[in-house]
């Protein structure tokens, strides 16, 4: 009998070594974005917002595989117009209404500010970490990665369970 435990511990070690905090958030992250993605499609610029968290999913979903540094690019760049359209459609059409570092999750373009933001947030990390060597970075990575999670969940949370019945479109 202890000659089985014995034989199963190396098999044990292996498989949490391979769940870590990166992943686990890659995967949290990656859902929420999935999420995020379906329900775009009541949206009237769908074209625009399906494509980027697709991609930024889809990065997410196949952690540190070095062929997507390109797709994380794209979807870094598509984010980052992105938020400044939305920024610009506020200060213009909404006379500002909403603020840059407004959290009111009622008004369409403050979702769409921290939809683009946590992409281009969740992107940089990637990019960040398929580029370091250094432990002290990837240390700062992983925690960053984990705060995303932590602020994307909790936002979506408190949007769905307090804000939702609410909604302006």
């Amino acid at each position: 009998m202890e000659a089985e435990s014995s034989s199963q511990k190396p098999h044990m070690q292996m498989a949490v070594s391979r769940f870590s905090v990166s992943s686990c958030s890659s995967l949290l992250m990656a859902f929420l974005f999935a999420l995020s993605a379906s329900f775009q499609f009541n949206d009237p610029d769908w074209y625009l917002w399906f494509p980027l968290y697709a991609m930024a999913c889809l990065v997410n979903v196949v952690n540190g595989v070095p062929k997507l540094t390109k797709t994380a690019k794209i979807a870094l760049l598509l984010g980052i117009i992105l938020f400044l359209k939305v920024v610009i459609e506020d200060v213009r059409f909404h006379q500002g209404i909403t603020g840059l570092w407004s959290l009111d999750m009622r008004e369409r373009v403050v979702r769409e500010k921290l939809g683009s933001g946590l992409v281009i947030l969740s992107m940089s990390l990637r990019l960040l970490k398929s580029d370091t060597d250094n432990p002290s970075l990837a240390n700062h990575v992983k925690f960053g990665q984990s705060m995303l999670v932590a602020i994307g969940y909790g936002l979506s949370v408190a949007f769905f369970l307090f804000s939702k019945p609410e909604m302006k479109f």
